[in-house]
């Protein structure tokens, strides 16, 4: 059991701790010179231990091996992706707009390479799932398009019905998306099943290194179009030479989150006992997608009175680190976006945390945030513990 001075981390979704597997032969391969464009042996080597990992990678999204480029990281795969050009069996393809969901990462909200003029939003429910009626009106009549969704929520958990809406996709001739960052070592990776033309993935957000992403088609003959242009790695797709102690490490941790994907039961155990324990100390605890299919990692909820951003210096000035949800907007707390357009009231999403496990997380790490949590309502809104639900 941690020492109460151990620090604990709870925010598996904005980056995962560093597998101990993937530092050795990161540091491994941080020890040998070449460039993998390189003919003689040290690029040979260093080109080995590229397509060694892209073939983790592949299996990891039940992919081809040539699918898979790398890239830097979750934003750039997912500009990548974001394209009106692509090319489809070698011919250029030009996409008339992109529909994107209202609770996208704000990587996919920026639109990629879209205009703002090209682009539409579509609703979801009170649960954060893509209205799938109105996602069919949008599209029925619109020209060839991309259609993003991400897999998962990155701060509800909320999981996407990806195969009705490649389904959508496919009927009316649209190109379709998957944000799947959150996804990898959570839940199943399948663009066939999904029908999706493309998926997007980030190493650090299981356990791989920082800095370090990938595009994943269903075909390599769709593409969309390069974002880096250059040279003539990753088969032409991203010029610039391979990070390749950084590509190394995301094929081992894509191995490790295969094998963990198929057997969520620990974590959904955590979850659990986590929001069993919220409850418990304030029954008017607010758990948002609680009706949804979710990840088995993730849980994002609120007390009303108890704003995050307080609660948040709390735990970390008990070593607990948690999240009030996307940690992508430059360190600060603002109103999500998220919780917004799944129809909560603003004051109410002010005060949402998100707690969220991964490879390391242990039931001691979550009893220990049970046991700091009432003393962080009493001081903060003493009324909250007993407010009904």
């Amino acid at each position: 059991m941690p020492r109460q001075s151990d620090p604990i981390y709870l925010d598996h979704n904005a980056g995962a701790p560093l597998r101990p597997a993937v530092r050795e032969i990161m540091i491994d391969v941080l020890g040998d010179a070449g460039n993998a464009s390189s003919v003689h042996g040290h690029g040979r080597k260093a080109r080995g231990r590229i397509e060694a990992a892209r073939e983790q990678v592949a299996r990891l999204c039940k992919a081809r091996t040539r699918a898979v480029t790398f890239v830097s990281g979750g934003t750039e795969a997912n500009m990548t992706a974001l394209t009106p050009v692509w090319q489809d069996q070698g011919a250029p393809v030009y996409l008339d707009k992109l529909f994107r969901s209202a609770v996208e990462h704000p990587s996919v909200v920026t639109g990629g390479r879209f205009a703002a003029a090209d682009q539409v939003v579509l609703p979801v429910d009170e649960q954060g799932a893509v209205r799938l009626e109105d996602l069919e009106a949008a599209v029925r009549d619109a020209s060839p398009s991309l259609i993003s969704v991400m897999a998962a929520n990155n701060e509800t958990g909320v999981i996407q019905p990806l195969a009705r809406i490649g389904e959508i996709a496919g009927k009316y001739g649209h190109f379709f998306h998957v944000d799947a960052v959150q996804a990898a070592g959570r839940m199943a990776i399948d663009l066939d099943a999904w029908q999706a033309d493309v998926a997007t993935l980030s190493a650090h957000k299981f356990g791989g290194p920082q800095g370090i992403g990938a595009v994943v088609v269903r075909s390599t003959a769709r593409l969309p179009s390069p974002l880096m242009i250059g040279g003539g790695q990753e088969n032409w797709r991203r010029g610039g030479t391979e990070n390749v102690a950084a590509i190394a490490g995301f094929g081992v941790a894509g191995t490790a989150a295969l094998e963990e994907a198929s057997d969520t039961r620990h974590l959904e155990d955590l979850k659990a006992r986590l929001e069993t324990g919220l409850r418990a100390v304030c029954p008017a605890t607010v758990i948002f997608g609680e009706g949804a299919d979710r990840l088995a990692n993730t849980s994002c909820f609120a007390v009303p009175g108890i704003p995050a951003e307080t609660a948040l210096i709390a735990f970390d000035l008990e070593r607990v680190s948690v999240s009030s949800g996307s940690a992508c907007s430059s360190g600060k707390v603002s109103v999500s976006h998220v919780l917004t357009a799944m129809g909560g009231a603003e004051d109410l999403a002010r005060c949402a945390l998100r707690v969220s496990m991964g490879w390391d997380t242990r039931a001691e790490d979550i009893d220990r945030f049970l046991e700091l949590w009432p003393g962080i309502v009493d001081r903060l809104n003493p009324q909250a513990r007993h407010q009904a639900a």
